[in-house]
């Protein structure tokens, strides 16, 4: 009986080890494919909208950057909730498709302003290196140690709101602009965020939520791109 119990507890153990590594590979697999999505359909975004479209739609001052965000903040809401449905696959993929989508829209004019306002054409590329540089970097670390970043969660959480207040007070109070500073800052939230969602997904995540996975990841990597080449534009401006 004790062989019986160990066999069976053993087979238990190696099928949940190659459940958890199948889900890992889905989860970076399906990562890889939202950020090459968001790739192709901002370069089609931004051969096909004009200037002139990209003005109306962010150009309107604060109340209009506001309204605009609330947008995209309520796409992002409701694509998580469809990504991690239960009941459906096909409305899992209809809310990493949502978030592509509201991603790619909400970056048209810093990817505008990126392109048709520098001189540097290398700035997108180096923006891009770099985010991949700090994501591969704090992945990395988590697989090496397998350290579980669980403990971060209340200090994530208060960190996104005093960020969500500062934007808050830049769109609605004149004269509150957000500099280098808050940009480094976001920069070293999200890379706490990444920590987090990374020992998640190692540690924690039910293996069958891959597509959530996928989506809580690639949050994350686009709003770290946001910053980093924020930082590069400002600091190329200063040059």
């Amino acid at each position: 009986m004790q062989i019986e119990y160990e066999m069976e507890h053993s087979s238990a153990a190696i099928y949940e080890k190659e459940a958890r590594a199948a889900f890992i590979r889905r989860t970076y697999a399906h990562l890889a494919g939202s950020v090459l999505a968001f790739i192709g359909l901002e370069a089609i975004l931004l051969r096909v909208v004009s200037k002139e479209t990209i003005v109306s739609l962010f150009g309107q001052g604060p109340m209009g950057w506001l309204i605009v965000l609330l947008a995209f903040w309520g796409a992002s809401a409701l694509a998580r909730v469809w990504a991690r449905s239960e009941t459906s696959m096909a409305l899992q993929y209809a809310g990493l498709a949502l978030y592509i989508i509201a991603e790619a829209i909400i970056f048209l004019p810093l990817l505008y302003i990126a392109t048709a306002t520098f001189e540097d054409e290398t700035l997108i590329p180096k923006a891009a290196l770099l985010t991949g540089a700090v994501f591969g970097g704090l992945t990395m670390s988590v697989f090496i140690t397998r350290k579980d970043y669980s403990f971060l969660a209340p200090a994530l959480c208060v960190g996104g709101w005093i960020i969500f207040g500062t934007i808050m007070a830049a769109l609605l109070f004149q004269g509150f602009t957000l500099g280098l500073i808050f940009a480094f800052a976001v920069v070293a939230l999200i890379s706490g965020f990444i920590l987090f969602q990374t020992s998640a997904v190692l540690l924690h995540m039910r293996t069958d939520q891959h597509v959530a996975a996928a989506l809580m990841l690639f949050s994350s990597v686009a709003t770290l791109f946001w910053y980093i080449l924020q930082i590069l534009m400002t600091l190329s401006d200063r040059n």
